[in-house]
């Protein structure tokens, strides 16, 4: 299963709808920062393929109830989610490997960290396990994290 923008706001939506029956489509839209409309779509999707049913509650409430097979999807999308998360450390550690042997090969045994996160922490263990030290000297090279990105910037002499 290939993870998408789409099913990692399914998992959202079904793991909200489990939590919370009652919970309003406006206020999903709120949790996940979309339009409410964003989240009519995604809800008309799950349930047209049947992992979810709408009762009514009251009047002008509805209850949306996950069924096994949404239960199963949910499952199944977090097994994808997880397995595209390891990817990507996968992908960042050999990338953030691949710039410390630039280092070593430019005669550098530190480098400074700039930026912070997720992606910072990868960049630490991955100095510690090549025996790279992390300094705050700045005459060190410098692993320049932008998002998901890193970049290995060289500082030139004066």
């Amino acid at each position: 299963m290939e993870s998408s923008p789409d099913s990692t706001r399914d998992l959202k939506l079904l793991e909200q709808i489990e939590s919370n029956p009652d919970a309003t489509q406006a206020s999903m839209a709120s949790q996940l920062g979309v339009a409410v409309g964003t989240v009519n779509w995604h809800i008309k999707r799950l349930i047209s393929k049947g992992y979810v049913k709408v009762k009514r509650a009251e009047r002008k409430k509805l209850r949306y109830i996950i069924t096994p097979e949404g239960i199963a999807h949910r499952a199944l999308l977090t097994v994808d989610y997880i397995d595209q998360q390891f990817q990507l450390y996968r992908r960042t550690r050999d990338h953030v490997g691949d710039l410390l042997a630039e280092v070593k090969q430019a005669g550098y045994s530190e480098v400074r960290i700039n930026g912070d996160g997720d992606v910072a922490d990868i960049c630490r263990l991955t100095c510690l396990e090549n025996g790279i030290t992390v300094t705050k000297n700045s005459a060190a090279p410098s692993l320049e994290i932008d998002g998901i990105r890193v970049k290995v910037h060289f500082e030139e002499a004066a």
